[in-house]
């Protein structure tokens, strides 16, 4: 049984129908994570909850610690995560309420985001020319398929830096780059779980048109905040049924992700990365 990671993003707090539910704090070499780590189990599977933004939304995007985040899931043994976030949409068949899975990811992000393990002493470069796990990307699509849920099996998600959101000049710039849904978040987890070798994948709620719809004027915040708690309710359902399949699965497509990656020799890496990254890289260093 494979244990299962679930970031949560704005709404999404929590996991409905865990059983043997803990909350613990987890110490990493880069800092502090968003929120304890809730700890529980949904039909025998363990399930691992991080609400990315803090229990109370404290954290803008800009400032989240993704890398205390990934770490502290790889050192509770986290295999596979699966990443909860909102979106807006760059198309019209991408219509709010829908759910997206994509497959790949760009990033338009400018402040300083640490987007590596390997920055200390330790050079590593793994692929990511697929960044999303297929595995677990499947389960999400045929889950929400299962229950209903109008989803999107591909897709490309371009993360920008908010927390504003975009002037249409730029709306329209990634929709003229075939852009599909806009995010805040999502390509830093990515690289990140990759690096250590846990599998990842994105379920993407679509809350609004970002701003090139001829809808937008009369788009409401509250209007934005009802489709948000829809898509909440409709993601844990998507979840529950997720969940228990995810965590039968075995030899997750990036468990092995640093093993020609890895280009600093063993007798040249600082004593105190190789430390800090034991929980990582342990396995190549024997």
């Amino acid at each position: 049984m494979a244990k299962v990671g679930i970031i949560g993003g704005s709404g999404l707090y929590n996991i409905e129908g865990l059983e043997k539910q803990d909350a613990v704090a987890i110490g990493t070499p880069f800092g502090l994570t968003s929120d304890k780590f809730q700890l529980g189990t949904l039909e025998g599977i363990e399930v691992v909850f991080l609400p990315r933004h803090g229990h109370y939304h404290t954290i803008s995007p800009s400032k989240i610690n993704f890398r205390a985040n990934i770490f502290g899931m790889k050192k509770l043994g986290v295999e596979a995560i699966v990443s909860v976030s909102a979106c807006g949409s760059l198309k019209d068949e991408l219509a709010p309420m829908d759910f997206v899975v994509p497959d790949q990811f760009v990033d338009r992000t400018h402040q300083a985001r640490p987007s590596t393990f390997f920055d200390n002493g330790i050079v590593a470069h793994v692929s990511l020319a697929d960044p999303v796990s297929p595995e677990i990307a499947a389960i999400l699509v045929d889950s929400c398929r299962e229950l209903g849920v109008r989803v999107h099996p591909k897709g490309t998600y371009i993360n920008m830096e908010g927390p504003q959101f975009s002037t249409k000049a730029e709306s329209n710039l990634y929709r003229s780059w075939g852009m599909d849904i806009i995010g805040m978040t999502n390509m830093v987890e990515a690289k990140l779980a990759r690096e250590a070798e846990i599998s990842y994948a994105t379920l993407a709620a679509v809350t609004d048109y970002d701003c090139w719809h001829p809808s937008h004027e009369s788009v409401t915040v509250e209007m934005i905040i009802a489709n948000l708690n829809k898509n909440v309710e409709n993601s844990r359902q998507v979840l529950k049924k997720a969940i228990p399949r995810i965590g039968q699965l075995s030899g997750f497509s990036a468990a092995d992700a640093l093993k020609y990656a890895i280009i600093t020799p063993k007798d040249h890496m600082p004593e105190e990365a190789k430390k800090d990254l034991q929980m990582i890289i342990g396995k190549y260093l024997k």
